[in-house]
């Protein structure tokens, strides 16, 4: 840590680095609040795709009691062709999203399977969907946990540690150029003193 040099320079130096803090620590801490309010947002839709997937695989329990029978082979019937995921620009943080998409159904007799197998197909296209997308929700809370945790850091850097140190260093530089202010006015005045004491006395 450099040492404080006790100087009008130095004040002068202290002060502008003061105002550029505090110029900066609104901005930060908007910053701050707005990734919060993005996290909230995404938690709130990974708990809506969280809620869609349990309501989805008891539509199909429901619907599609039959699939309890293991000798009908329903294993592989909906595969992901391709799968791609972008990327979005939040508050600064490259958020993962579902760009596109696509499912491949194995192709099957519609008279070697049962007809309610047409249903189970349009449930498991629904399933994947879901479970792809409450995947990225995950990732895209976990990105927002750590911009968040990041710019807390900074915020607190800024308001707790660098603009109370500047603003102590001020006062320190202001105490010290004040008391050599002082003691230069009273050497003045006792070098005044000397001079007329000597010239009474020639």
């Amino acid at each position: 840590m450099a040492r404080l040099a006790y100087s009008k320079a130095s004040l002068s130096k202290e002060t502008a680095q003061l105002k550029r803090y505090k110029q900066y620590l609104p901005s930060l801490d908007l910053k701050r609040q707005q990734l919060a309010a993005e996290r909230k947002k995404a938690q709130k839709a990974l708990q809506q795709t969280g809620y869609d997937i349990e309501q989805c695989t008891q539509q199909t329990a429901a619907m599609l009691p039959m699939l309890a029978d293991k000798s009908i082979d329903v294993q592989n019937m909906v595969k992901i062709k391709h799968l791609e995921i972008a990327e979005e620009n939040v508050v600064g943080v490259h958020l993962p999203t579902l760009q596109n998409l696509e499912l491949e159904v194995q192709a099957y007799s519609f008279f070697m399977k049962p007809h309610w197998v047409d249903e189970l197909v349009v449930q498991l296209r629904k399933m994947i969907s879901l479970k792809i997308q409450h995947h990225i929700d995950e990732q895209r809370i976990e990105a927002l946990n750590t911009a968040v945790k990041k710019v807390t850091q900074r915020v607190n850097l800024f308001d707790k540690v660098l603009i109370p140190k500047a603003q102590q260093d001020i006062r320190k530089i202001r105490i010290y150029l004040s008391d050599m202010e002082t003691a230069g006015v009273v050497r003045a005045k006792s070098t005044k003193q000397k001079r007329l004491k000597v010239g009474r006395v020639s």
